[in-house]
């Protein structure tokens, strides 16, 4: 089945550098890459107003996107052709989120490709808390983001952090299997224990996970109370690790036992790309 993968970007090195890499992850599959840019209308300090479709600012605007995504493609088409990938571009009036969300639902997309960089880019890129936004607010479909230093490799050992607090659905984790088949990646899940003994509830959800993850190499993992950030990130180091995947749950794992949410320290801190297992449609 041929994808639909989304690639929004600001023009910058880092958006090409996320666009180059789902390029080469997807290398092998039928898939249709759709670049999104979004512009916003100028405010117009002369008349105290804001430019309407049309009119000179707004058009000047959808221009320099337009041509923008034109010059982006034709970077993008000195990685190497293939065959099996079409690119289609799109250019939009909106702001990065809801254009991102719009899209998905109009064009059907199955994954969201952003960059991200460090924290101390954060000020100066498009690309910084953005791309951690929209991870953490998108519900429809999985977000993977790439950081600005990490060129493809194929992911031959994933990290997958949870609790077991909350029923794992096969569709959800669907993109973290996918990935695994095609590179005969190693899974890592990870726990970080809280209490002694898990409930029944997380052992039923871990017994549930080995199933779903069954003809996949996996493993289960132990970690010992801990700050949960730095244990994941040093089990990532330790083992080295190509890719981090986790269930992005409103009221999960996430959300409620960090000091920060691990989607935002991650799209920070992590130097690997992070896989947001987001399909709550």
């Amino acid at each position: 089945m041929k994808k639909r993968i989304l690639l929004p970007t600001d023009f910058s090195k880092n958006a090409l550098n996320a666009a180059r890499y789902a390029l080469d992850l997807y290398h092998e599959h039928e898939c249709e890459f759709y670049l999104l840019n979004v512009y916003q209308r100028a405010f117009s300090t002369a008349n105290m107003s804001v430019p309407e479709a049309g009119e000179p600012g707004y058009e000047s605007q959808r221009e320099q996107s337009e041509e923008g995504l034109r010059k982006f493609e034709k970077q993008l088409s000195l990685h190497g052709e293939n065959s099996k990938h079409k690119v289609k571009l799109i250019s939009t009036f909106n702001s990065v989120y809801d254009g991102v969300k719009d899209s998905i639902a109009k064009k059907d997309i199955d994954l969201v490709v952003m960059g991200t960089k460090g924290v101390r880019d954060v000020e100066t890129s498009l690309f910084g808390t953005i791309t951690v936004n929209v991870m953490k607010q998108l519900q429809s479909c999985p977000v993977l983001a790439v950081p600005n230093n990490v060129r493809f490799s194929s992911p031959k050992t994933i990290a997958f952090p949870t609790d077991y607090k909350t029923e794992f659905k096969r569709r959800e984790l669907h993109y973290m299997i996918d990935i695994a088949r095609d590179f005969g990646s190693f899974i890592h899940i990870v726990h970080i224990k809280r209490e002694a003994t898990l409930t029944r509830v997380q052992e039923s959800n871990k017994k549930l996970l080995d199933s779903i993850l069954d003809g996949l190499d996996h493993q289960f993992h132990e970690l010992e109370k801990q700050h949960v950030h730095r244990a994941i990130g040093k089990f990532i180091e330790d083992n080295d690790c190509d890719l981090v995947a986790f269930t992005n749950r409103k009221h999960g794992f996430l959300a409620s036992i960090f000091d920060k949410p691990l989607i935002e320290e991650a799209g920070y801190h992590y130097k690997i790309p992070i896989l947001a297992l987001n399909d709550h449609r």
